[in-house]
């Protein structure tokens, strides 16, 4: 078991997010933070999806981009994307150029918009799990458990692609549906109440 790693500002943190500065940053200042609005959420539901078999430095250090070449992520506009919008996207080498991932971005926006105003946002927050303790180290933090696969099942339901159980509960850990921060972690409980991280600097995540 590998507990929280000390940084050199003598902060406990989760292991995964030493290393490169965007990384720390976003670990202190969004990761775990609840996001109860349905822009955020489709956002980052968009960006896990594009994440699948990459690194997520690299969705990390592209988020401008997406965000420019999505305008905004916000699920109206990107609703009327057409096949000239996708192909645009297919020669941006600024942001991740698949072709399944950017059209799933196109249904999901159409799919969000489906649900209503706020509907995205229930239907996320419906299945957040009780509380629990809290791992300790990363081997006791799942890749995903029954409420993802239930969240994935009423998201596929709903008109949602590219929302399997691990994709869903890595955005309920990004959107503090879950605090999976490690025990000894200093963002633990503070991240999942709302509070913003400490004031850093370091790289605009956009």
């Amino acid at each position: 078991m590998t507990p929280a790693v000390r940084g050199a500002d003598g902060r406990l943190r989760c292991p995964w997010a030493m290393g490169a500065e965007e990384y720390v940053a976003y670990h202190d200042m969004e990761w775990g933070v609840p996001v109860r609005d349905d822009a955020g959420l489709y956002e980052r539901l968009s960006l896990e999806a594009f994440q699948s078999g990459l690194s997520w430095l690299t969705i990390l250090r592209k988020r401008p981009d997406f965000r420019r070449a999505f305008r905004g992520f916000d699920p109206a506009i990107v609703a009327t994307f057409t096949a000239e919008d996708v192909d645009r996207m297919l020669v941006d080498a600024t942001i991740v150029r698949n072709r399944r991932k950017i059209e799933a971005a196109v249904t999901n926006a159409r799919a969000t918009l489906e649900l209503g105003p706020g509907g995205l946002t229930r239907l996320v927050w419906e299945h957040a799990p009780v509380p629990g303790n809290g791992a300790g180290g990363p081997q006791q933090v799942p890749a995903s458990t029954p409420e993802s696969v239930a969240l994935a099942a009423a998201l596929r339901r709903a008109g949602f692609v590219f929302v399997g159980p691990t994709t869903i509960y890595a955005l309920m850990q990004a959107c503090g549906v879950v605090d999976d921060h490690l025990l000894e972690c200093f963002r633990r409980g503070h991240a999942a109440a709302g509070e913003a991280g400490v004031p850093r600097v370091g790289p605009d995540l956009g």
